[in-house]
């Protein structure tokens, strides 16, 4: 009780309040997505996310280089395609633009670890992630393609894939399917509990892959939900995940929280292309600290119990960090 008690006696200096920190950030915590877009000599911005490029694949080898000499030890890669079809079969194809792009970068900085998305959303040319039956997504037509693609993905060398369809028995599909062509040690990290979010409109702009009719909310999880987002996680791992993840992350730290409590894996947040304009915005305009913003924001995603967080502010702070 005051005054024996003054617990500000650990806020003095700087060094006693690092000391007693409760939870850190860390370089290796920390994914940055990458955007392969189809062509050469391709470093084109994107207007709705300022900082973040899309890269041809002979301009994301120096791009690559960069995030790896700047202390980034993973990225995530989504690619944006010439061609497109109502499956997304082509996303399955051996010389595949994202196949081509994780051999380049495994063979020119083979210490950089690569992760690839697995969706359909930016190679249908309806944008939706799966194929089309009578108005919307058929599940388990979609499986066969996620299968296709998440072998051609292993074939190229990647390190990592993490499936975001949100179709049911996704991962147990993969899974066997990868294990059936030797490919038992590549992980898989799963896109458990992704929420139909109105902070995804960035990222649909940088990737090309906007629903051109309806939305997504008959496979993506509603919102409000935080039991159901369990049952998703449980699934998962039960067929196979190797890591769960929760997307977005801001506004769904009580839904990390409840997750981490539940499970016993690692569990990934990603923090969105939403969530990033709208502090680079705020940034931009000089409305707030930037860098003590995101540093609170990743924290606060630790602290509710992410291990891994996917940002895209990783390359901006990734120098503060250890």
């Amino acid at each position: 009780m005051f005054p024996n008690t003054r617990l500000r006696r650990l806020r003095y200096n700087a060094t006693l309040r690092n000391m007693v920190q409760e939870h850190h950030v860390h370089r290796s915590d920390l994914i940055m997505p990458v955007f392969i877009h189809f062509g050469s000599g391709i470093t084109r911005e994107i207007s709705s996310m300022p900082g973040i490029f899309q890269f041809s694949t002979d301009t994301v080898i120096d791009e690559c280089k960069r995030l790896y000499e700047s202390g980034v030890t993973s990225i995530i890669l989504f690619g944006i395609p010439d061609k497109k079809d109502d499956t997304g079969l082509c996303a399955c194809e051996e010389d595949g633009l994202i196949q081509n792009a994780i051999r380049l970068i495994k063979k020119q900085v083979p210490n950089l670890f690569v992760i690839a998305d697995v969706c359909n959303c930016e190679y249908t040319t309806h944008g939706h992630c799966g194929t089309i039956v009578d108005g919307d997504v058929d599940n388990d037509l979609t499986l066969q393609t996620l299968k296709k693609q998440s072998v051609s993905l292993a074939s190229a060398g990647v390190d990592m894939i993490a499936p975001s369809d949100m179709m049911d028995g996704r991962i147990g599909a993969i899974r066997r399917e990868l294990d059936t062509r030797n490919f038992e040690k590549i992980p898989i990290m799963s896109y458990s509990a992704k929420y139909a979010s109105a902070f995804y409109g960035p990222f649909r702009d940088a990737a090309q892959s906007s629903p051109q009719f309806g939305d997504r909310k008959t496979y993506q999880m509603n919102p409000p939900n935080v039991r159901e987002a369990i049952r998703e996680v449980e699934l998962d791992i039960a067929e196979g995940a190797d890591i769960v993840m929760v997307k977005p992350a801001l506004s769904y730290l009580d839904v990390i929280k409840t997750i981490k409590e539940q499970v016993h894996v690692p569990v990934a947040a990603y923090n969105v292309s939403g969530e990033y304009s709208m502090v680079k915005a705020a940034g931009l305009q000089g409305w707030i600290d930037e860098e003590s913003l995101v540093m609170e924001m990743l924290q606060s995603m630790k602290r509710a119990g992410a291990d891994i967080i996917i940002s895209y502010h990783t390359q901006d702070i990734i120098s503060k960090l250890v």
